[in-house]
């Protein structure tokens, strides 16, 4: 059963990129719109809002203009609006429950400023059972498209190739949500897939004493580092098992494999910086108190330019 996609708006720049870039992906999907706008009643109303208005007014007025500005710039898509009086992260995750996906507004880059609130969008994320997508202030129909030549009309900014996806992946946890949510963003497009893999060489024992020592274990064997061309050899070779019957489901989607040593989160990030889209995966199976969205996530949230898709997996 088709499901819409799900966006969150507060009244923000980046909640209204979020709006518009989620219209986007409803009409590549063939579904429709749900914009969502929740308030709070307060004992007193807040300083912004009008002597001659109050709390709900002003929300629906919000509201509606997100609306507007939407369906103007994307006629024909089928669009609802749900204006709900409840805890913003309560009420996003309630609307979402059934969605395709939760597309949110995130502020500018070094902080996950978020969306209303500095918590609220970390923890949608680290909450929700389906996938969330946070969009930059400040991001258009162009930026999902590779730079139009000189002379070419706005109208004309769809007709060019999309920017690449690009996809985060560890080879010893792949996860089938997140593989398929990737190569499937990319077939929409048309574009190619980026899969960016980052490792550490690890350590073995060293085969004799006489061998540089790199660190001791306490009252254990020598460890040495594994010689970084068999390792990466080794990767390479994990990560071309793993997206094997992938490539032979979207044959159409040209991929791309990077295998690299160093911290993951500097190798997306430089992977991104022309990328249209960053897909990232968060374990739901983490039974810490309280929401988690993982490391590696965490940072791409906070330094990633682009729209970042973050996908539940077990």
């Amino acid at each position: 059963m088709p499901h819409d996609i799900v966006v969150g708006v507060d009244g923000s720049a980046a909640g209204l990129a979020a709006a518009h870039w989620a219209a986007q992906e409803a009409q590549r999907r063939g579904r429709g719109l749900t914009v969502v706008h929740a308030w709070h009643r307060h004992a007193r109303p807040a300083p912004y809002i009008p002597m001659d208005s109050n709390e709900h007014d002003c929300a629906e007025q919000l509201l509606r203009e997100a609306v507007r500005s939407v369906r103007a710039a994307h006629p024909g898509l089928r669009i609802t609006d749900r204006l709900v009086c409840d805890a913003t992260v309560t009420a996003l995750l309630a609307a979402s429950a059934d969605a395709d996906l939760l597309v949110l507004g995130s502020l500018g880059l070094g902080a996950l400023s978020g969306f209303v609130t500095g918590s609220v969008s970390q923890r949608v994320v680290g909450r929700s059972a389906r996938p969330v997508v946070l969009v930059r202030a400040g991001r258009g129909a162009a930026d999902e498209h590779l730079p139009a030549t000189d002379g070419v009309a706005p109208e004309e900014i769809p007709t060019t190739p999309y920017r690449r996806v690009v996809l985060g992946l560890r080879t010893d946890r792949p996860c089938d949500e997140l593989i398929e949510f990737a190569f499937d963003a990319a077939r929409r497009r048309d574009t190619g897939l980026r899969v960016v893999h980052a490792f550490r060489t690890p350590f073995r024992p060293a085969p004799a004493a006489s061998a540089p020592l790199v660190t001791v274990a306490p009252e254990g064997p020598a460890l040495v580092p594994q010689p970084r061309a068999q390792t990466l050899a080794d990767e390479e070779r994990a990560l071309t098992a793993v997206l094997r019957p992938w490539r032979e489901k979207y044959p159409t989607v040209p991929v791309t494999e990077a295998v690299t040593e160093g911290r993951a989160t500097v190798a997306l990030v430089r992977a991104t910086r022309d990328a249209g889209l960053l897909v990232v995966g968060r374990r739901t199976t983490d039974h810490r108190v309280g929401a988690h969205t993982g490391p590696v996530t965490h940072a791409v949230l906070h330094h990633v330019g682009c729209p970042v898709a973050v996908v539940p997996h077990d």
